[in-house]
């Protein structure tokens, strides 16, 4: 026997409001349910990444928040891709780690296939399709937003691609940041770039940029110097993938100062 508190047994469909059909049919699927969904999964925060003459910079913070806790302190974001080319990843923490692992093997099972290592718009293509398999999940809030670094032989020069959750990949020909500490990051970067940076003033630029967004942006991560805990720095050159040790890191840290802007 139904009571006043029983759902019906057939759903009313003609009813006026979407939203509330949408609660009783597939509350998974409602807004408030996605949220809580990302809420519930750590999410990484900062990469910034720079264009120099010979090479690009990426620079990444450690920082993984929960809402609005840090869930952890000392993340990597930052990751070789190949011997040329670096990844780095904001957003849900475990798809993107996933991604970083399946990007790696793809470009190493290529290499011993074909004998050489896949073209730097080929390394575009492929993590550009990687997102695509993970719409499903990035439209419950589950999504990744990747920066590809990377030293094209053929141009002997650096190249820089961002991307949508939805796979879309652009070149950026000078500068990108992305995650939540971006929009003050990007205005750093557009005050500090120059076209003819060396690689050590890119990585100046670089951390400079991500101690800004760190001191606007509460879920990004800057130099922990008590904890020793300091960004990722990597760069790609035809050399090949190079990390920058935490000692160098603190010195380029001294020389660039404090962060921009009046009053800092």
């Amino acid at each position: 026997m139904l009571t006043g508190a029983d759902p019906p047994l057939v759903p009313d469909r003609r009813q006026a409001s979407f939203v509330e059909l949408l609660h009783q049919q597939a509350p998974y699927l409602a807004l408030g349910e996605r949220a809580r969904l990302a809420d519930a999964t750590p999410h990484g925060t900062t990469i910034v990444a720079v264009v120099h003459p010979g090479g690009a910079t990426m620079v990444g913070d450690r920082t993984a928040t929960l809402g609005t806790v840090i869930a952890q302190r000392d993340m990597r974001k930052v990751f070789p891709a190949d011997e040329y080319s670096a990844i780095g990843v904001a957003g849900s923490a475990g798809i993107a780690l996933d991604l970083v692992a399946l990007l790696q093997v793809e470009l190493q099972h290529f290499e011993k296939i074909e004998g050489t290592t896949l073209s730097v718009p080929g390394k575009a293509n492929r993590l550009a399709g990687l997102l695509r398999s993970n719409l499903a999940l990035a439209m419950q809030g589950l999504g990744v937003v990747p920066l590809l670094a990377a030293y094209d032989p053929a141009a002997q020069r650096g190249r820089v691609f961002s991307y949508d959750i939805a796979g879309g990949r652009y070149e950026e020909h000078e500068h990108y940041a992305v995650g939540s500490g971006s929009l003050f990051a990007r205005g750093s970067l557009k005050k500090l770039y120059r076209p003819d940076l060396t690689a050590e003033q890119a990585q100046q630029v670089a951390l400079r940029a991500l101690v800004d967004a760190a001191d606007d942006d509460t879920a990004t991560g800057g130099p922990d110097q008590r904890r020793g805990i300091f960004p990722t720095v990597a760069t790609v050159a035809a050399e090949g993938y190079r990390e920058l040790p935490d000692d160098e890191i603190a010195r380029l840290l001294d020389e660039s100062g404090p962060p921009t802007g009046p009053g800092r």
